[in-house]
């Protein structure tokens, strides 16, 4: 199913890249840590000729770049609008429909929340992500996606509960 090449290296890279990411507890360094990830997952999928998943990682470097700077939910509603219809014109098969979702969800969640909701949005994204990393065939983004719930369930239970430790 997975045979080691240029492309799954970088997918390898990206499992790295998105570990680190969600490690962080600070909102502002794990979205540098994703456009990092995204800029990463652009060539990955390229690479596989997943065009539509390359396509929604270009995007997700856009408005992770944006979001860095900004919180605007006209912002992440005109990304999640260009994600859809972009992915649409590119996509081959209705399975590209993850890769659409999965960015659609981590547009919203890096414009419009913080803290464990943004991370809980991040956890759904992260289902529609692994979904499609099985389907194209990325090892790395299957990895990744698979450990990223797991890091990203453990980030939010050590957020909740720092927040029940500080007082109100």
């Amino acid at each position: 199913m997975f045979e080691l090449n240029i492309a799954q290296i970088f997918g390898l890279l990206s499992f790295t890249l998105g570990i680190l990411c969600f490690y962080q507890r600070d909102d502002r360094k794990l979205k540098i840590m994703m456009l990092l990830l995204q800029l990463n997952n652009v060539l990955h999928y390229g690479l596989l000729g997943a065009w539509t998943a390359s396509l929604s990682s270009l995007l997700s470097v856009a408005r992770t770049g944006l979001a860095i700077r900004t919180k605007s939910r006209r912002l992440a509603y005109l990304f999640m609008l260009l994600s859809i219809i972009l992915g649409i014109w590119v996509g081959d098969h209705w399975t590209d429909m993850f890769a659409i979702l999965g960015s659609c969800m981590g547009t919203y969640a890096v414009f419009c929340l913080s803290g464990i909701r943004m991370r809980l949005a991040f956890l759904l994204g992260a289902i529609f992500w692994l979904t499609n990393n099985i389907i194209v065939g990325s090892l790395g983004g299957t990895l990744l996606e698979s450990t990223l719930i797991i890091v990203n369930l453990n980030t939010i239970y050590r957020l909740y509960r720092q927040r029940q430790k500080t007082p109100a």
